[in-house]
Order: C-alpha cells, then structure tokens, then sequence
C-alpha cells in the first residue's frame, strides 16, 4: 500500500472517499479503515452516499494539519448546521 503524498491530499474534491484516499492518507489497510468507520472510532464525521462513505475535505486536512491558521478560522464544525435550535 503507498501513502499518498501531501499534494495528492490536497489536490482532492470538497468529499473524499473513505478508500482508498482517506485510508491511505491515515496509513492504513482497506480493512483497517472500514473496521474503524464501522465503529465510529475515524477522528471526523462520515458523509453516506448510498452505500459509499466519505469524508469532507477541509476535516481531513484539519486532521492532517493541513490547513493554514487563516484557513482553519474560517472552517465551520462539521455538524454545526444540524445542531442549530429551531425555534
């Protein structure tokens, strides 16, 4: 299995998927990664699509520390859409 280099994580679409690019880009094998996702144990949130998994961009380059200072300020929390009260 070949890590993927720095430029090749940042060269990725806004939802990368779990594998190959999010596995390799964490180190691990395919099973590794899957058995992870399936345990809730992966340090960002899973987007479903179907029976694909995938994972936003900017929380894996936030993992990564990837991302600039600037670039981090203005990044919101994954979830923060769907925790807004409602009145």
């Amino acid at each position: 299995m070949a890590a993927l280099s720095i430029a090749e994580i940042l060269d990725q679409p806004a939802l990368v998927p779990l594998w190959p690019t999010v596995g390799k880009a964490l180190g691990q094998a395919q099973s590794t990664t899957y058995q992870l996702a399936a345990q809730d144990e992966l340090p960002f949130e899973l987007v479903r699509l179907g029976r694909r998994r995938y994972v936003r961009h900017v929380d894996l380059l936030a993992f990564l520390h990837l991302l600039g200072s600037s670039d981090a300020e203005q990044v919101a929390p994954a979830t923060a859409s769907s925790e807004q009260a409602r009145p």
